[in-house]
């Protein structure tokens, strides 16, 4: 049975659906404040984890498998929160990209209306020839990837370079890594800032796409 963590309103016009990364919870810190800035925005929020992740609340302690081996797992979630309105489905790093590799399923059969990817793992760090961007080329879900320029699973520089459909919108945060998180002596941007113009960003996405 899958266990959300919910923030936002109940009759938010949109649900966003949201996995987390390889390695932290849904709970971390970087998912929590993220679920709250898009919540700041009227959006309804779901969170949820993995069985691997889920195992070790119990002392279970699994290594991430991978990515493609948990997309049952995300279309389950998608099944078991039956959201009544527009759904959009997405996560941080690995959770997104879980999201993307289901997305133009679930978007074919009228059950999604977008993909939200927070810090898109485009590559291994320190490992740039070795990319996961094969599925973008042609993915047909109406998508927004936001990303820190300096983000070590893929800069701005780097991502430049791709051939990425044209489905997929990019927002960049000036000096954010893969938490979105700044350097504010160097940007003159803290943390919040950017998770605000993410959010913003974000429900001016999901008003365009599917609630116009």
């Amino acid at each position: 049975m899958t266990a959300f963590l919910f923030d936002g309103p109940e009759d938010a016009p949109a649900t966003v659906l949201l996995a987390h990364g390889a390695g932290a919870p849904m709970d971390s810190k970087s998912m929590t404040a993220a679920a709250q800035a898009l919540a700041a925005e009227g959006l309804r929020v779901a969170r949820f984890e993995f069985a691997y992740m889920a195992a070790r609340r119990s002392g279970i302690r699994k290594p991430p498998p991978r990515a493609e081996t948990v997309n049952p797992e995300y279309l389950e979630a998608v099944h078991a929160l039956g959201a009544a309105g527009p759904l959009i489905i997405g996560g941080k790093s690995m959770g997104g990209r879980v999201a993307s590799m289901v997305a133009d399923t679930l978007h074919a059969d009228g059950k999604i209306a977008g993909l939200l990817c927070l810090g898109y793992p485009f590559h291994p760090p320190a490992k740039p020839t070795q990319l996961r961007t094969k599925h973008l080329v042609s993915l047909g879900t109406p998508a927004l990837i936001c990303q820190g320029t300096r983000d070590e699973f893929g800069t701005r520089e780097e991502v430049s370079r791709y051939e990425l459909s044209d489905s997929i919108e990019l927002l960049w945060l000036e000096d954010g890594d893969h938490d979105l998180k700044p350097r504010k002596k160097i940007s003159g941007f803290s943390v919040d800032d950017h998770l605000r113009t993410m959010a913003r960003n974000v429900r001016s996405w999901i008003d365009r796409i599917a609630l116009r």
